[in-house]
């Protein structure tokens, strides 16, 4: 039975921790509801219309696939870094093989510009409208 006591004092503990700071901070903050409060957050876009027709930026996703692929990296290469010594000459080389595979996706993904928030052809177009608005104002 004793053995049991630890993880129980710290289930206790945890919940205790948990409701005091909800109830400290629902005595503490201010509450000032307001309609650009209760409207709901949609990851820097606007909401407006039905949630089927908001069309988000295609970077929000090309984003997420990069950062995975390379979180998945990260997760392959630690447990290959701890155990190459052990496993030899050919552990080494397919982490080489791996790593090299790995870098050529990121060279496709940075000449193609995917990494860059604005591309580059529509940061030309917004200069040749600004040159356009300027002009016309002269």
């Amino acid at each position: 039975m004793g053995e049991y006591l630890g993880p129980l004092f710290a289930i206790i503990a945890g919940v205790l921790f948990v409701s005091v700071t909800l109830l400290v901070s629902s005595l503490v903050r201010p509450s000032l509801p307001s309609a650009a409060k209760e409207q709901p957050y949609e990851c820097g876009e606007n909401p407006v219309g039905t949630p089927w027709g908001v069309q988000f930026n295609i970077r929000f996703y090309v984003f997420a696939l990069v950062f995975l692929i390379f979180d998945v990296e990260a997760v392959v290469l630690l447990p290959w870094a701890l155990a190459y010594l052990d496993l030899g000459t050919g552990a080494l080389v397919a982490g080489l093989i791996f790593i090299g595979m790995l870098v050529l996706g990121l060279a496709d993904v940075w000449v193609k510009g995917d990494l860059e928030w604005v591309r580059r052809e529509e940061r030309q177009a917004l200069k040749a409208r600004r040159r356009q608005s300027a002009s016309a104002a002269a």
